[in-house]
């Protein structure tokens, strides 16, 4: 100590700072050998196992409740908590190992506290094996209210979590069932935990509570747009790479999530889905829920190329097919109805890399077993989308909002044209808006009979929009409607679609020039709709 004060006083450290150098604690990097275990797990998976090991190796395992029974129930000697705190769990079970004796001797420094131990018989324990109650799944239940989701609010489980990774030099904690072979392996060949590994589970550890404590956070504020509010999520697969082979990737769920979504579904066959198709599949399964008729949704690149609903499913999917047949190459189909036999023959004879559905009939999963590298995903029942908030990450940061649900109604429709639109087009009109909003912008799109015929997406004019949809479209366009996701700002979309047979055009109205626009209507016999509202999709 002398020899490390002169060299520090030699190189003219300020005597504040060397005051503080000597006063920071070290951390012991030495393995250790865990001689006591804490074990209180809810997830009970493979602890058994774990418990017999360190029972091999001589270990004391204290345990409480429920883990503590089911490892006497395997003939693994175990220790209540309450015996060796000799306090009894109290509180139905609120307060059973928040107690010196348990925190004390997870927390002490070992080459620092132990005249403290002594003095207050503490043990030092050396392994915390513990997960914590389900939160996320109780707030899922339908039951789930106020008082309910808080007495599932887990208090000494994550205490002695944090304790144990902060004192990550001499105790290891495992949060993970999915590291105890790890540390049995460790434990067999070695005999210790190296620093290495109780460091690794100490970063784990610290963010299974972060993780827990996120959950109940976002449960319980009030305000969907809070002045701060944390995200978290657990990684779901590992991918080949991302929207390029240069990019890597990875997708994550949210914990506890069970609604139906693309990364809940059951995958029947087909490859691991790639960072695009979950992108794809995601935006087909938002449009197809727009629709309480049956209906066919086929997605590329994250547009709805082909959309129809009606009555019958096969033809439903195959006026949505052909509706951009060129396009749906290789592109999603999304249902929402079970998949029957005769639709599942048709979409075999054409190359897709994904159909979705509720559910299919097991003949039309034995003609998909044909085609070994068509994803197949069941989503499960679903219905519409419920309100919730979005996020989208930009450097330093992140936007959020609220899901766009707003569903036209005839009562928000205002026709503004000489020309009265008929009830078909308005019909039509109502369809058209519930698939453009999951088109990017600008997006125009055409539509006849119940079925997308041409769409202009993510153009960065207007009216380059208006020439796509029109150009997509061909000679289907006559008689059909036409809508557009925002306001026309100048007359010139109107003089593209003039001479082409479009019967009623939708759009939110609001221009300066609306007038202008309105007049070009009147001049080519052309109804219009105005909504008061746009759809945009950046």
């Amino acid at each position: 100590m002398f020899a490390l004060l002169s060299s520090l006083t030699h190189e003219n450290i300020n005597p504040v700072t060397l005051k503080n150098m000597l006063k920071n604690p070290t951390i012991n990097q030495e393995p250790i050998k865990i001689k006591r275990a804490l074990v209180s797990v809810f997830d009970k998976t493979g602890i058994v196992k774990l418990a017999q090991i360190l029972n091999k190796f001589g270990v004391e395992i204290l345990s409480t409740g429920g883990t503590a029974k089911a490892l006497r129930e395997a003939d693994v000697p175990v220790t209540d908590v309450s015996d060796y705190t000799q306090f009894p769990e109290i509180m139905d079970g609120r307060v059973k190992t928040i107690n010196p004796l348990v925190e004390g001797g997870i927390l002490g420094l070992r080459d620092k506290h132990n005249k403290d131990a002594n003095a207050n018989q503490i043990k030092w324990i050396d392994l915390v094996v513990c997960n914590l109650y389900p939160f996320s799944e109780t707030i899922s239940r339908d039951d789930c209210d106020l008082a309910l989701a808080l007495e599932n609010i887990d208090i000494g489980g994550p205490t002695m979590i944090r304790s144990a990774a902060k004192n990550v030099g001499w105790v290891c904690a495992v949060v993970d069932l999915g590291d105890y072979p790890s540390i049995i392996e460790e434990l067999q060949i070695n005999g210790v935990l190296s620093f290495e590994t109780r460091k690794k589970l100490s970063s784990k550890a610290f963010g299974h509570t972060a993780q827990y404590d996120t959950i109940i956070h976002n449960y319980l504020k009030d305000e969907k747009l809070s002045d701060d509010f944390s995200l978290t999520f657990k990684k779901h697969s590992d991918m080949r790479y991302g929207e390029n082979p240069h990019q890597s990737a990875a997708s994550y769920k949210i914990p506890g999530n069970n609604e139906p979504n693309i990364l809940n579904a059951k995958i029947h066959q087909g490859k691991q889905l790639s960072y695009n198709n979950i992108m794809d599949a995601n935006g087909a399964f938002a449009c197809v829920r727009e629709f309480d008729q049956v209906a066919c949704v086929v997605v590329k690149h994250a547009n709805p190329c082909g959309v129809a609903v009606g009555d019958d499913l096969l033809d439903v999917y195959t006026r949505a097919f052909n509706a951009d047949s060129l396009s749906a190459f290789g592109g999603i189909i999304a249902l929402n109805r079970t998949c029957s036999v005769d639709v599942a023959d048709a979409i075999s004879k054409v190359f897709v890399e994904i159909v979705l559905a509720p559910k299919f009939e097991s003949e039309a999963l034995e003609i998909f077993k044909k085609k070994k590298n068509l994803r197949v995903l069941e989503i499960g029942d679903f219905g519409k989308r419920n309100p919730k908030v979005e996020y989208r990450y930009v450097d330093g940061g992140l936007l959020v909002q609220d899901t766009d649900l707003k569903t036209l109604t005839r009562e928000d429709l205002t026709a503004v044209t000489k020309v009265i639109p008929s009830e078909q087009d308005i019909e039509t009109v109502l369809f058209t808006w519930k698939v453009l909003r999951h088109a990017k912008s600008n997006g125009i799109l055409i539509a006849k009979n119940n079925t997308t015929v041409g769409l202009g997406a993510g153009q960065v004019s207007r009216v380059d929009a208006v020439h796509m949809a029109l150009r997509k479209g061909g000679e289907n366009v006559k008689g059909a409607v036409l809508a557009s996701d925002a306001f026309f700002p100048f007359r010139d979309s109107i003089d593209a679609l003039g001479e082409t047979g479009i019967s009623t055009v939708i759009q939110p109205g609001g221009s300066i020039r609306d007038r202008e626009v309105i007049d070009a209507c009147n001049e080519y016999g052309i109804a219009m709709i105005f909504t008061g509202t746009r759809c945009f999709k950046h």
